[in-house]
C-alpha cells in the first residue's frame, strides 16, 4: 500500500523565541539533537513512505528554506500556502494535491515540529492507521499517557473496532485539562494524548470538510478546479486567504463519525516549550539541560541554553530556563515556559522587529 505522508510546517513557533524568529521557526530548530526537526520528520519515514509521494506544506516565508533542507523531495510536492489558516485549511489543500494523484490515496497528516524516540515504532503505528484509512476510516494516534500531563488534548476511546488489531473508535476529543482532571484521566485509563497525527484517504478527508464545514468545501471545490491549471495561483491566492481560520480538529474530526484511534507508544514528545528539553536531549544527573558555554552550579532541574557565543552561569537555582541568542535573552521559571508568547508580543508591540 502506498502512503502519501504530508508534512505540516507551517507553525511560527514563538514559545521557542529568542531561539526561533519569523524567518526561522520551530521546525528549523535543532532541538532535539537531531537536526532541525522538519529534516528528521521526513527522515524518520522511509521505508513506509518514499520521498517522492512525501509532501510538505509551509508559507511563503520558509517555503526556499524547505526546499534547501529537503532535496530529496521533488519540487511539485511543497505546497506553498499563501498565508497561515489553521489545519483544516491546510488538510484540505493537501488533500487536493494527493487527490489528483491518487484519488484513493492514503494520507498520513504529519506535524513537522514532533520529536519520535522510537521511530520502528512510530512507524510500526502510522502503518497500522494507513491500513484503516484504506477501509474509509480517519485514524489518529493516541499515545498512552504516562503523566497528568495538562499541556495535551486528550481522546477518550470507545469501543474496540472489531478486526482493528487494537484499534478503538474515538468516543470524543477532549481539551487541555486542569491538573486534577489529567489526573482523574490518568487513573482512568481510558483516555489517550492526542497527537494530532491522522491517517486518512483523500477522497473520505473532502467529503468529510464538505459535510463538517461547507464552506470550506466550496472554497477547496474552486482551488480544485483551477489545480493543475494556469489560473492555480491566481485562484490559491484569491480564495485561500478567505478560508475559516481552524483546525481540524475542531472543523471536522470532532463531528465525524468514522475516527478511530491507535493507541501507540514510541517515544513521543510535541516539544512545545523549553520545559519539554528534557525529555528529548540528555540531562547531567540533576536534571540539567546544558547546551554550549552553560554552567549549572549547585542547581538543578534547569534548562540553560548558551547559543550566543559566549559563557552563561546560573547559580543556586531550580526550575528555570535561560536562554542567550546573542542578540537576545530570555530568563523564565520552567513552569512559565508556555507564556514566551507573550514577551513575542510585547516586542511586537514596541516595534522590536529586528528580534522577532
Amino acid at each position: 500500500m502506498k502512503v502519501y505522508p504530508v508534512i505540516m510546517a507551517g507553525g511560527s513557533g514563538t514559545r521557542f523565541w529568542p531561539l526561533s524568529r519569523r524567518s526561522r521557526p520551530k521546525q528549523f530548530l535543532d532541538l532535539a539533537g537531531e537536526g532541525p526537526l522538519l529534516r528528521a520528520t521526513v527522515k524518520r519515514l522511509p521505508p513506509l513512505a518514499a520521498p517522492a509521494d512525501t509532501y510538505v506544506v509551509c508559507g511563503p516565508a520558509h517555503a526556499r528554506a524547505a526546499r534547501a533542507m529537503l532535496r530529496e523531495l521533488p519540487a511539485a510536492n511543497f505546497i506553498v500556502e499563501p498565508c497561515a489558516r489553521n489545519t483544516a485549511p491546510c488538510v484540505g489543500l493537501a488533500a487536493l494535491h494527493v487527490a489528483a494523484r491518487d484519488r484513493k490515496g492514503v494520507m498520513l497528516m504529519l506535524p513537522a515540529d514532533h520529536h519520535i524516540g522510537r521511530p520502528e515504532a512510530f512507524r510500526a503505528a502510522l502503518a497500522q492507521a494507513a491500513a484503516l484509512a484504506a477501509k474509509g476510516h480517519i485514524a489518529t494516534i493516541g499515545i498512552r499517557p504516562h503523566a497528568p500531563e495538562t499541556g495535551y488534548g486528550y481522546l477518550k476511546v470507545g469501543a474496540k473496532l472489531p478486526k482493528g488489531k487494537g484499534a478503538h473508535r474515538v468516543e470524543r476529543f477532549v481539551e487541555k485539562p486542569d491538573v486534577i482532571t489529567a489526573a482523574r484521566y490518568l487513573a482512568d485509563g481510558h483516555y489517550l494524548w492526542n497527537s494530532g497525527i491522522f491517517a486518512f484517504r483523500a477522497d473520505v478527508i473532502l467529503d468529510e470538510i464538505r459535510r463538517a464545514m461547507p464552506v470550506l468545501g466550496e472554497q477547496l471545490g474552486a482551488i480544485q478546479r483551477a489545480l493543475g491549471t494556469p489560473a492555480y495561483q491566481r485562484t490559491l491566492k484569491r480564495v485561500f486567504p478567505d478560508c475559516p481560520s481552524i483546525s481540524i480538529d475542531y472543523g471536522v474530526m470532532e463531528k465525524s463519525q468514522q475516527i478511530v484511534v491507535v493507541p501507540a507508544d514510541f517515544g513521543w514528545s510535541d516539544v512545545g516549550s523549553f520545559a519539554a528539553l528534557p525529555e528529548v536531549r540528555p540531562t547531567d544527573h540533576v536534571g540539567n539541560v546544558a547546551e554550549g558555554e552553560a554552567l549549572v552550579i549547585d542547581g538543578q532541574n534547569n534548562v540553560v541554553l548558551a547559543a550566543g557565543g559566549r559563557p552563561v552561569a546560573v547559580i543556586g537555582l531550580e526550575g528555570v530556563v535561560v536562554v542567550d541568542a546573542g542578540d537576545a535573552i530570555l530568563v523564565c521559571r520552567k513552569d512559565r515556559a508556555q507564556d514566551v508568547r507573550k514577551a513575542v508580543d510585547e516586542l511586537a508591540r514596541r516595534g522590536r522587529d529586528e528580534v522577532l
